[in-house]
Order: C-alpha cells, then structure tokens, then sequence
C-alpha cells in the first residue's frame, strides 16, 4: 500500500528527506515493512513469515554455497538507498561483497551485485512492477524475483536507457525446478515452496 505521494514523483530531496525521516522517528512501532519509491512511502503491511521467509533462506544458503567466500547473500537490515533517486529498498536478498557491507548507514545499491525478492502475497505488484523499475534506476545490475503464488519467477539484466528512464533489456523467465543463473552463480530452484492458502504469511 502506497501511503505517501506528491513530490516524490519529482524525487524532491527535502520531502524525500522528510519521508526519510519520518520513517526513522516510527522505528518499531507499526508492523509490516516500509519502503520509499517514487509514488511516496510503500507499507507492506504483513510480516513475511512461513513459506515467503522459507524461500528466502533456502535461496541465501544455496548462493553463498555458489559464491566465493567474501560474496554474500544478506538478509535483512539496512536498507539500500539513493537519494538523489529518492529511492529507498530493502531487498529480500542482496548479494553483495562483504567488504562493501562495512559503511555507515545505508548501502550504495551500485555496490550490490544482486537484487532478489520474494513476491508477497499481500503486495505483488511491489515486487513485479515498482521494484522492477525502482533497481535499474539505482543501478543494481540484476534483479532476480521468485514467486510462491505461481511457482516461477524471472532474472532481470543488462541495464540500458529508455524514454522512461533505465531499463532491464534482457528478461529470462524460469519455473520452479529448473537451475537459474543469478549473476555468475547457477542455482536449483528445486524444493522452492509455494504458497497453498491465505494463510501461509501469517503469524
């Protein structure tokens, strides 16, 4: 749910800033996960339990199987932001050099090496529409997203420029059981769960 807007759009660093700011003085006391994007504040008002954190540890451990020891893929806090872009993330998983962990505050998202989400059921369109603009306008070179509801997902690359701004230009679709390639790294989709009822991300 979208609760923020107006001069977002225009990605103004005083109200950017305000949102930012805002979402820092509420800390822990609503639920759910906030994000900024152009449209304003984004809420995502479910925990993401069960199933949706399930696949995403299963795909954290076969990654950082995959990759060199000082690749990871962290889960969690903080948040990757742009500013300028008056954007602000948090991946499901990024996969990122350890050593570009080590800063202060927010993470660079040109630092990451991969975005991958793992669609909500209470807001799919987070993950399928806004956040696939949102990561090629903050200059994450990969955004991989897995969904539970259907089973499939797709690899998103090769950032170039459109007349609505950058742009993935390469897409490949895959479907659960078959091997993905994120960046450099091939791994099983296999055993991936998926959601059965309306019930699998609630406490």
């Amino acid at each position: 749910m979208t609760i923020a807007s107006d001069g977002a759009q225009q990605g103004a660093p005083r109200r950017y800033r305000a949102m930012r700011d805002f979402l820092q003085s509420m800390d822990d006391t609503l639920p759910g996960k906030f994000e900024i994007t152009k449209e304003g504040i984004v809420h995502d008002m479910m925990s993401p339990v069960g199933r949706h954190e399930l696949t995403a540890l299963r795909l954290r451990k076969r990654l950082e199987k995959a990759m060199p020891e000082e690749i990871v893929a962290h889960t969690g806090e903080p948040d990757v932001e742009d500013e300028p872009e008056g954007v602000m993330r948090r991946p499901d998983i990024m996969v990122i050099a350890e050593a570009d962990m080590d800063v202060e505050g927010s993470i660079d998202p040109r630092t990451i090496v991969a975005a991958v989400e793992v669609v909500s059921r209470s807001n799919p369109d987070n993950d399928w529409v806004t956040k696939m603009r949102d990561y090629p306008l903050m200059g994450v070179p990969v955004y991989a997203v897995f969904d539970p509801r259907t089973g499939t997902g797709t690899v998103l690359t090769d950032i170039h420029a459109t007349p609505d701004g950058p742009r993935y230009a390469t897409r490949k679709d895959f479907v659960y059981g078959e091997d993905v390639t994120i960046a450099d790294w091939t791994i099983s989709t296999k055993d991936l769960p998926r959601y059965e009822s309306e019930t699998d991300e609630q406490p």
